[in-house]
């Protein structure tokens, strides 16, 4: 399960990820704590249960964090240079400890590198989809990737 090489890559190339993952509390309690997110929605069940949601809300760099990372095998594994950026990151909906996360990947370009003959950009639109099928986190990734040795 080895990411494409740039020369691969086609706009329109979309890929749904294999790997899916059911969020814990676990996840949610070490990464807040991990990254010294104090938010009581995240950590607190009282306050949680008080708030419009009425339960913890996974703490949304997480989200993202998995979004990627479930992406990676099939798209940048092997291959990568660099990540450039991620753009348009937006979290239509929340998720909540139990929830099965899966994500998808579309490449919306692919460019030539100015700077290095041996590499290409490839960008990205990542989305996470949650069991009811519904879309909680969607980015745009720019990524240098290797080209294929000749």
């Amino acid at each position: 399960m080895a990411g494409r090489f740039y020369d691969e890559w086609r706009v329109g190339d979309r890929i749904e990820h294999e790997i899916r993952r059911t969020v814990t509390e676990t996840d949610n309690l070490l990464f807040s704590t991990m990254t010294h997110n104090p938010q009581p929605l995240h950590l607190d069940v009282e306050a949680a249960k008080a708030s419009e949601f009425g339960q913890i809300l996974v703490n949304g760099t997480f989200t993202f964090a998995l979004m990627v990372g479930l992406s990676v095998g099939d798209t940048t594994l092997g291959t990568l240079v660099a990540n450039l950026g991620y753009d348009k990151l937006v979290m239509p909906k929340p998720v909540f400890i139990g929830d099965t996360m899966r994500a998808t990947s579309e490449v919306i370009a692919v460019r030539e590198s100015k700077s290095r003959p041996d590499a290409g950009l490839v960008t990205f639109t990542h989305e996470l989809v949650n069991q009811r099928d519904e879309i909680v986190c969607r980015c745009e990734r720019s990524a240098l990737l290797k080209r294929r040795a000749a």
